[in-house]
């Protein structure tokens, strides 16, 4: 099997590489990693510590060069996992950025895979910023997608061509609206949603973190270890079990940026807690304040998708992670 995962180089395709080539691949999903006999991982930069496995191959170029792509496609490609985007507060900021990378960039890819010798297993990973505007106190499998930002409208132009080369036979798609993840290592990036990662990460380092939205203000959530299960889940699930639609909301919880503090006070203590500062930033709050905050994903859970079980859970979890590095 030969996998293509864009966006190869951050943390979620770095994440979903070790989790396909895992030596218990097997006893988790449908694809054993024996069966990975080369995984490509493109992006425009990588950095200098590497996943080291022999079957692991790296490409450094730009998503829009169509040339590069194709190239990858010379034997044929079995899976692709379409990760690569220009995120939140970026594609708001650069609207033809965002375009260029999230729309043209995708149909480069979906155009190779439609090109491919059969139709590959593809998994393109979407957003809750799907929604917007005046929405239910609860989003279910149901509301209909009304984004208020360019990103948000991205994704679902990305979500709408999934299904369609899917319909067509060209690929067999599966797209997950994934939560915000926390906590997210490294430094921070330009997704709106990262302030909820650095108010826990950088005050566990004994940094400052800067908050540009209310206490009060809540979002749907989810671990990297559980979004990137969801992601394999949604790998492995047979085509039969997706349907028609191949997009669904993947399950997360809802927790406010209070609820986060009081659970970094109790794990961490008040020295750590006290370490965010609230500094209100318009533009991130005009993103944020738009998108859902509580979802009832009836049809995730129904096709074995996992949740966490509270955000004392997900900082926990993270400290040991970034203990163990």
């Amino acid at each position: 099997m030969r996998i293509l995962i864009t966006g190869g180089g951050g943390f979620l395709g770095q994440q979903v590489a070790r989790g396909l080539l895992a030596p218990d691949r097997g006893g988790r999903g449908t694809h054993a990693s024996s069966d990975v006999s080369e995984m490509i991982l493109l992006d425009q930069a990588f950095s200098t510590t590497r996943l080291q496995d022999k079957r692991i191959k790296y490409v450094t170029g730009d998503i829009l060069d169509r040339q590069l792509i194709n190239s990858t496609f010379d034997a044929p490609i079995d899976a692709v996992f379409h990760l690569a985007s220009v995120v939140s507060a970026g594609a708001e900021a650069d609207f033809d950025l965002g375009m260029r990378v999230n729309i043209d960039g995708m149909r480069a890819v979906m155009d190779a895979c439609r090109a491919n010798s059969a139709p590959p297993r593809v998994v393109f990973t979407s957003s809750v910023a799907a929604f917007g505007g005046s929405l239910p106190e609860v989003v279910t499998d149901s509301t209909a997608t009304t984004p208020q930002s360019s990103y948000g409208t991205q994704k679902v132009i990305g979500e709408l061509l999934v299904n369609d080369y899917t319909r067509k036979g060209y690929i067999d798609g599966r797209c997950l609206r994934l939560p915000t993840i926390v906590v997210r290592p490294g430094k921070p990036n330009r997704a709106a949603s990262g302030f909820m990662s650095s108010i826990i990460r950088e005050p566990l380092k004994g940094e400052i973190a800067m908050c540009p939205v209310s206490a009060e203000t809540r979002m749907w959530i989810a671990s990297p270890e559980c979004a990137v299960n969801s992601l394999l889940h949604a790998f492995d699930l047979p085509a039969e079990q997706w349907g028609s639609n191949r997009t669904l909301n993947a399950p997360g919880i809802s927790v406010s940026v209070a609820e986060a503090l009081d659970a970094l006070r109790r794990i961490a203590g008040d020295e750590k807690s006290d370490l965010v500062r609230f500094v209100t930033d318009p533009a991130i709050e005009k993103i944020v304040y738009g998108w859902p905050v509580r979802f009832a994903t009836s049809r995730g859970d129904a096709l074995g998708f996992k949740r966490d079980k509270s955000i004392d859970d997900i900082i926990r979890s993270h400290i040991s992670a970034s203990n163990a590095c």
